[in-house]
C-alpha cells in the first residue's frame, strides 16, 4: 500500500448526472459572496463603532468570524467541483478541508455556549452583568472559545492522520473524519470511535448547558416585560441557531457511522452541506435584524433611517 500522502481520493457526493453545471455554479457562487459580504458587513460595523464594543457585540462578531471561516472550508472546492469532470482531493488537502471543517464546528459550539452565558449574566443578574463580564473576561472567552475547538480538532485529526487507507472514495462532497477513518486498513479504529462519541457527547453536554441557562432566562422573562423584550431580540434568534446546528449535526454523524444504502444519501448531503451553507449566510442576518444597536448602525452607514424600516422594540 502506497504512502498515505500519495492517496488522491474520489468524491461522490456531486450527482454524475448533474446538468446545467453553470447555474448551480452561478448560485453557489453567488451564496458565499453574499455569506462573506453580510459577515464583513456586521464585524466592520462593530469593529468601527465604538459604542458597539460590548460583550453581546463582540460574541456576535465571533461567531461572524467563523462562519466565514466555516464557509471557506466548503464553498472553493465545491464551486471547483461543479465546473471539473472529476471529483477528486488530495490526501493534504482533505486533511486541510476537516481540521477547518471540524474547527468551525466545534467554534460554533463554544461560541454559542458563550453567548448563552453572557446573556443569562445580562438578564438575570444585570447589576452585577458590568462587574462580572469585564474586557479581560471577554478576552479570556473569546480565547477558550477558539483554543478549545482547535484543540478537539488536533486530536482527531492526528488520530486518523495515524491510520493506514486502503482506499480512495468518499461517498460525500467534501472531506469529513468519519468517511475517511472507514477507509482504513482494517485498522482497530476504537480510539477513534471513542473519540468521536467523547466529542458527540461534550457538545451534547454544551447543548443542555445552554438550554439550562434559557430556563433561568424565561424564568426571568415571566417578571419582567423589559426582560422578555431582551430575551426576543438577543436570545431567540441564537436558540433557533443553536437547534438546527444540532439536529443537523447529529443527523449527519448519526447516518455517517449506522446509516447504509443510497436512498438517503441526497437527504445527508443537503443536511450535511446546511452545517456550512445555513448558520454562516443567517446568523449576521438575523443579529444584525435583531440587535436594535447593530441594526440602526447599519442602515445608517447605508444613508437610510432605521425608524422608517423597522419600527421601535
Amino acid at each position: 500500500m502506497e504512502n498515505n500522502s500519495d492517496i488522491v481520493f474520489v468524491l461522490h457526493g456531486l450527482n454524475d448526472s448533474l446538468t446545467n453545471r453553470q447555474l448551480y455554479f452561478a448560485l453557489a457562487l453567488t451564496s458565499y459572496l453574499f455569506t462573506i459580504f453580510v459577515n464583513l458587513t456586521l464585524i466592520t460595523t462593530v469593529c468601527a463603532e465604538k459604542t458597539l464594543h460590548e460583550p453581546i457585540h463582540i460574541f456576535v462578531c465571533n461567531l461572524c468570524v467563523n462562519g466565514i471561516c466555516g464557509a471557506s472550508s466548503f464553498y472553493p472546492k465545491l464551486l471547483h467541483d461543479l465546473l471539473a469532470d472529476s471529483h477528486i482531493i488530495t490526501y493534504a488537502g482533505c486533511m486541510m478541508q476537516m481540521f477547518v471543517l471540524y474547527s468551525y464546528i466545534f467554534c460554533e459550539f463554544t461560541s454559542l455556549t458563550v453567548m448563552a452565558y453572557d446573556r443569562y449574566l445580562a438578564i438575570c443578574k444585570p447589576l452585577q452583568y458590568r462587574a462580572l463580564m469585564t474586557a479581560q473576561k471577554v478576552a479570556q472567552l473569546l480565547l477558550l472559545s477558539w483554543c478549545f475547538p482547535l484543540l478537539e480538532t488536533s486530536v482527531g485529526t492526528v488520530l486518523t492522520a495515524r491510520l493506514s487507507l486502503c482506499g480512495r472514495h468518499i461517498r460525500k462532497i467534501f472531506c469529513t473524519n468519519w468517511d475517511v477513518v472507514k477507509l482504513s486498513c482494517h485498522a482497530d479504529t476504537t480510539v477513534n470511535n471513542v473519540y468521536g462519541f467523547a466529542l458527540l457527547i461534550s457538545h451534547l453536554s454544551q447543548t443542555g448547558l445552554i438550554l439550562v441557562s434559557y430556563v433561568h432566562l424565561i424564568r426571568a422573562s415571566l417578571r419582567s416585560r423589559s426582560v422578555r423584550r431582551k430575551l426576543v431580540q438577543t436570545c431567540l434568534p441564537h436558540l433557533i441557531t443553536l437547534l438546527v446546528f444540532t439536529l443537523s449535526l447529529v443527523f449527519d454523524v448519526m447516518y455517517s457511522r449506522y446509516g447504509s444504502g443510497a436512498a438517503l444519501q441526497a437527504l445527508r448531503n443537503m443536511l450535511a452541506a446546511e452545517l456550512l451553507v445555513v448558520p454562516p449566510l443567517i446568523n449576521p442576518i438575523i443579529y444584525g435584524i435583531n440587535l436594535h444597536q447593530i441594526r440602526t448602525r447599519i442602515l445608517q452607514n447605508l444613508g437610510l433611517r432605521a425608524e422608517v424600516l423597522t419600527p421601535h422594540t
